[in-house]
């Protein structure tokens, strides 16, 4: 991330400090980094807010990149030191954003410390696998489509096709799909994949059949030839652990949300 010399608005620095607070904390022991009208900063403000700027961590910083956002971060503490500040910080419109600001850094702290605490054990994501797989699709299919904009234009291109015309080569020459190109080729997917509309005509189609009237979509009108079928293959535990992982504790993340608003509630 190139970052400029000198912001040159008070408007810029503040909001780049919140960034960085948002942004979360660094690790290490603090120590003094400089001293602004006598009010210490410490190195873990300094690496925070260094951070947030270049995007990598603080030690890789080059001397012009430190040497800007400790001119920066100066800048910050310069304004918030003016003799001036305390009345501007006890303006209502003023405490209000430093409460949410405040509020804000804390909750994604709480939130932090949640997920750390209660990670998604091996069982728990087995489990998830479990319910996911059986949900999944019976079967995919491979197959092929011609776009077009009017339901007219979808009903002769069955006309051809009824008349013996070649699939891919009408879907060449007419197609307004990214595939139109490749002959309509959409190669293999899942029904969950498509819209709606789209996927249930393919799924009542049999192999090597083609949609018989026009299938509508938000896209347009669908000319849709199924050219073969297969068992699902459902990815590997291992394959998926990862989002698996993330979905059952998110999961459990968002039920300790709805107990603490339910208990919020009957507090009321």
């Amino acid at each position: 991330m190139n970052i400029s010399k000198r912001s040159g608005r008070s408007g810029t620095i503040v909001a780049l400090a919140v960034s960085a607070i948002l942004a979360g904390p660094t690790t290490g022991l603090a120590e003094t980094a400089l001293t602004v009208n006598g009010v210490d900063i410490d190195s873990t403000v300094l690496d925070m807010y260094l951070e947030s700027r270049i995007q990598k961590p603080a030690n890789q910083a080059t001397p012009e990149e430190r040497e800007v956002v400790i001119q920066e971060l100066t800048d910050i503490y310069l304004l918030t030191t003016q003799p001036n500040a305390n009345a501007i910080e006890a303006d209502p419109s003023v405490k209000a954003q430093i409460e949410l600001q405040g509020r804000a850094v804390l909750a994604q702290a709480v939130a932090a410390d949640f997920f750390a605490s209660n990670p998604a054990s091996d069982d728990e994501i087995l489990a998830e696998y479990q319910i996911q797989m059986a949900s999944a699709p019976a079967s995919q299919f491979k197959a092929r489509h011609i776009l077009v904009e009017t339901q007219a234009a979808a009903s002769d291109l069955i006309v051809q096709l009824n008349d013996g015309a070649d699939f891919a080569e009408l879907a060449t020459a007419n197609s307004t799909g990214p595939t139109g190109p490749n002959g309509g080729d959409l190669g293999w997917f899942s029904p969950e994949q498509m819209v709606a509309p789209f996927s249930d005509a393919v799924a009542a189609l049999d192999d090597g059949a083609y949609t018989l009237e026009p299938v509508q979509t938000q896209f347009g009108w669908h000319v849709i030839l199924r050219e073969e079928s297969r068992d699902n293959q459902p990815p590997t535990l291992e394959s998926v652990r990862d989002q698996l992982k993330q979905r059952v504790e998110q999961t459990k993340f968002q039920n300790y949300i709805e107990n603490l608003r339910s208990d919020n509630g009957d507090s009321n």
